[in-house]
């Protein structure tokens, strides 16, 4: 029997519109995108990369909008708008699953929400520059979302995001 890997995506959101808080680590935590100096964020290539492609999101991935963002040593910060796509309302969350027999119609195609679609094109864009500047650089595995609920929780967000680098030294990452 095949074995397959349980998704960490909550089963009863919709990943295909919505606002999201995503955090993404390198591998090992390893600061390859650059350093922090008293309040100021000093990008690496790597880091200047990560930044340009999380400023042009809505060029590179019609109908997903990143607002704010922050590239930290060693993590990326973001608040991903995912507009929501012609046709997806018609989904069933059950089409995600790997699992074909856990799938509504276990013939059809599992559907991967733009959530991470998206994350895994930041993600491989990203490897691909590092790699082809000779960086052994890699990404966690996983990434972590948050599905934005209120004005009050995107408004905590955003503050967490905007004072990222001046608290780094209390941060979790650091």
């Amino acid at each position: 029997m095949e074995q397959y890997r349980k998704s960490p995506r909550a089963s009863f959101i919709d990943y295909d519109s919505g606002a999201f808080f995503i955090t993404d680590c390198a591998h090992g935590r390893a600061r390859h995108f650059g350093e922090i100096t008293g309040s100021t964020m000093h990008l690496s290539a790597v880091g200047e990369f990560v930044d340009g492609q999380l400023r042009r999101a809505s060029a590179l991935s019609p109908g997903i909008e990143v607002p704010l963002h922050v590239v930290m040593p060693n993590h990326i910060h973001a608040i991903a708008c995912l507009s929501p796509v012609p046709g997806s309302e018609s989904i069933s969350l059950n089409q995600r699953a790997a699992n074909p027999s856990l799938r509504d119609d276990p013939d059809s195609p599992r559907h991967i929400p733009a959530l991470s679609r998206y994350v895994n094109s930041l993600k491989g864009s990203v490897t691909k520059f590092a790699r082809a500047r000779g960086i052994d650089f890699a990404w966690h595995g996983r990434y972590h979302d948050h599905m934005i609920r209120s004005s009050r929780d995107a408004n905590n967000i955003s503050e967490y995001i905007a004072n990222n680098v001046a608290r780094w030294e209390k941060d979790c990452f650091f």
